[in-house]
C-alpha cells in the first residue's frame, strides 16, 4: 500500500495574540516593529530590512483575508492567517532567516507545522490565507 503524504503548512509566531482573534501574531508585524525601534541592532536592522524589501516584491499581497464574498465583507474583522507552503521556496527559506534575525533581537519565534489549517480563502504557490478550523493550532 502507497505511504499518504499530508501536505503541511508552516507558520511562524511570536507570543502576542492579532486583535480581535485567538491567533497569535506572525513574524511580519514584529519585524517592521524591529525595524523601526531605536533599540535595534543597526547591523541587524539592515538584514531585516534586507529581508523584508524581497518580500515586499516577491510575494503577492492577498486581496482579501476573509471567506465570505458578500457585501459589506471588506468591514469585517479579518478571519483569515498566513501560512506557508512546505515546499522549497526562497519564500520559505527568507522566512527561515527572517525568524532568525527576530531571534537575535531577544523575540521568541516559534513555528507551527499543520495540515489542517482551515478553510482556504486565498493561496498561490508560496502561501495560503486561511480561515482556522475550531482546532487548528495558531
Amino acid at each position: 500500500m502507497a505511504k499518504h503524504w499530508a501536505i503541511m503548512f508552516i507558520r511562524f509566531v511570536i507570543n502576542t495574540r492579532l486583535p480581535d482573534m485567538a491567533a497569535r501574531s506572525g513574524i511580519f508585524g514584529m519585524a517592521y516593529s524591529l525595524l523601526k525601534s531605536p533599540e535595534t541592532d543597526q547591523y541587524i536592522a539592515q538584514q531585516i530590512k534586507s529581508e523584508l524589501d524581497w518580500f515586499e516584491e516577491h510575494l503577492r499581497i492577498p486581496n482579501r483575508f476573509n471567506k465570505t464574498k458578500s457585501k459589506g465583507a471588506y468591514r469585517r474583522n479579518t478571519k483569515g492567517i498566513a501560512w506557508f507552503r512546505n515546499n522549497d521556496s526562497e519564500a520559505l527559506e527568507r522566512a527561515y532567516a527572517l525568524s532568525e534575525l527576530i531571534r537575535c533581537c531577544g523575540i521568541d519565534v516559534q513555528e507551527i507545522i499543520s495540515d489542517r489549517i482551515g478553510y482556504f480563502v486565498y493561496e498561490d504557490d508560496v502561501q495560503i490565507i486561511a480561515e482556522p478550523f475550531a482546532d487548528t493550532p495558531t
